[in-house]
């Protein structure tokens, strides 16, 4: 089963699509929440309000994040699902021109054109001792396999990153019945480290400077944070 997964990996990438839906989704929920911890966090910094009930920021933020969770998942399977069958439709479209082509043409055959145009895989050794109709089909079935695969597997990745990335701040929230200025505080520190270790993941994979990647996120976390707080406070 874990080898045929792999495989379906393999042919439609999947690793370096999931690492993007995940890193860009995760931080989305982190940023999501955040905002929503700041409308709490400038009543505590007003001082009409010394504490805040945790249970109220949990039930906010769980429901957020149960949205971005259910959104995320319809969402990417719906707009995945769809491209899917907008590129058959179109080697659907394709193979009529080719048919048309080969009858005009005696010199080019139909299987000529149809390998041009199937993606170049290797599955020599998962169909031994075939025809050559039969490695088409099976080719073809495996294909459709794997685009199936991709696609529900990114729908998942696109629903819980964003679903994980709005629960991890929470969590001083379970740990005290009455949150205050400080629990707030290690809230927002959970999501600097957690945007921290973003941009060293992405420096590492892309090959480029970790402290730019690190940067050019914390710039987005601070510049919600501050015109967050101006907004909320003038309001």
């Amino acid at each position: 089963m874990f080898k045929k997964y792999k495989l379906f990996s393999k042919i439609t990438k999947f690793g370096g699509i999931a690492r993007r839906y995940f890193v860009n989704n995760f931080y989305d929920g982190l940023l999501t929440v955040l905002g929503i911890l700041l409308g709490f966090f400038v009543l505590i910094l007003e001082e009409s309000h010394p504490f805040i009930e945790s249970e109220i920021v949990l039930l906010t933020g769980f429901g957020t994040a149960i949205s971005m969770l259910i959104s995320g998942i319809s969402g990417s399977y719906m707009s995945e699902k769809a491209e899917q069958r907008k590129l058959k439709l179109e080697l659907d479209k394709a193979m009529v021109v080719v048919s048309e082509a080969v009858e005009e043409d005696s010199n080019i055959t139909k299987k000529e054109l149809e390998k041009a145009m199937l993606k170049n895989i290797k599955l020599n050794d998962l169909v031994q001792n075939e025809t050559e109709n039969e490695k088409e089909a099976k080719k073809k079935t495996l294909q459709e396999k794997a685009k199936t695969f991709a696609t529900i597997s990114v729908a998942i990745v696109n629903g819980i990153a964003p679903f994980l990335g709005g629960i991890i701040p929470l969590i001083p929230f379970f740990l005290v019945s009455q949150a205050r200025f400080e629990t707030f505080m290690i809230s927002f520190l959970i999501i600097f480290i957690f945007i921290v270790l973003l941009g060293v993941f992405l420096g590492a994979i892309s090959r480029e400077s970790i402290i730019k990647n690190i940067l050019q996120l914390l710039i987005a976390f601070t510049l919600t944070m501050v015109i967050s707080i101006i907004i909320l406070r003038l309001t």
